[in-house]
């Protein structure tokens, strides 16, 4: 009997598999190293790690976006305010005038 890994197996059986160990790889493979999964439960936990890093992925690119919208909106609204103020300036160089309000809150 030959103890491969945790199995005993026939001396006539390994006679006939002369790579003994190696069972599986190739003769110029080298050894699988240490944090390659070797189980089914490894392989999971590798699959997990997979899935974290792209869903953290597609999470970071859902922040990026939604910064470049919410800097977008805010940049918009500064500019408006503005443009405003600089309009209402011309105006009063202009005429000599400041502009009546145009609001739409009608207050007396």
């Amino acid at each position: 009997m030959v103890n491969l890994g945790m199995s005993r197996v026939d001396d006539a059986l390994a006679a006939k598999h002369p790579r003994g160990g190696e069972l599986g790889r190739d003769a110029g493979e080298e050894e699988p190293s240490l944090g390659a999964p070797t189980c089914y439960g490894a392989q999971g936990v590798r699959g997990l790690r997979e899935y974290a890093a792209c869903q953290s992925q597609a999470f970071m690119e859902g922040v990026f976006a939604f910064i470049t919208v919410a800097g977008s909106v805010a940049s918009y609204g500064v500019t408006r305010v503005e443009t405003e103020k600089c309009n209402n300036l011309w105006l009063f160089l202009e005429t000599r005038q400041l502009p009546k309000d145009m609001s739409t809150d009608q207050r007396s």
